[in-house]
């Protein structure tokens, strides 16, 4: 299998081979959302895809949203997708580099797209760019880690990996995924 890098990213891209893209922003993201009353809170959202967050982000009012991606193609994406977008809030660079930090974070497709071996590192990682007492949330994929990109896991798995970093506060097969995810998604919410 190659190498799952930037360049690897760059060249989905090029191809037309975006299977992470639903048409849409993320119906569990935008249901998680719309519960939270503070709509000024830092977010972060690494894979920025083709931009349907951010597009519903700026439609329904969040100022502090960023998107994180290590495909320049999926930023120019994006710009192109919600051209008002605040171009300071789309960056491009390698998640494991990047610094700041946030009140939240949504996960959707990226946790999947990262080769296994560096799950231990993300969940570090999640950690570190959360304040005190914020929130990691979002999908993972609830398959065997067979093939991949995507690679699937299971519950006991996550929990694992976030244990040692966070309070677990659910971890449940998603009620709301996209008809062709349905039953192979579940949610979470981790507080650190």
């Amino acid at each position: 299998m190659a190498e799952i890098n930037g360049a690897f990213w760059e060249k989905n891209w090029a191809r037309g081979r975006t299977p992470w893209d639903m048409g849409q922003a993320s119906p569990a993201l935008v249901a998680y959302v719309e519960q939270l009353a503070d709509k000024n809170r830092r977010i972060l959202v690494p894979g920025a895809g083709s931009g349907h967050e951010a597009a519903w982000f700026l439609a329904h009012g969040y100022p502090n949203v960023h998107f994180l991606d290590i495909a320049p193609t999926a930023i120019a994406t994006v710009r192109a997708n919600v051209p008002d977008y605040p171009a300071a809030q789309l960056i491009e660079g390698d998640f494991f580099a990047h610094t700041g930090t946030y009140d939240l974070i949504l996960e959707q497709t990226f946790f999947c797209a990262l080769p296994p071996a560096l799950r231990p590192d993300y969940a570090q990682k999640m950690h570190e760019l959360l304040v005190p007492g914020g929130t990691l949330a979002g999908l993972l994929f609830d398959f065997p880690l067979a093939g991949g990109p995507p690679f699937g896991g299971n519950a006991e798995e996550y929990r694992g990996y976030f244990a040692p970093y966070f309070t677990i506060k659910t971890m449940e097969r998603a009620y709301n995924s996209i008809k062709p995810r349905a039953g192979a998604e579940l949610f979470f919410i981790l507080r650190k």
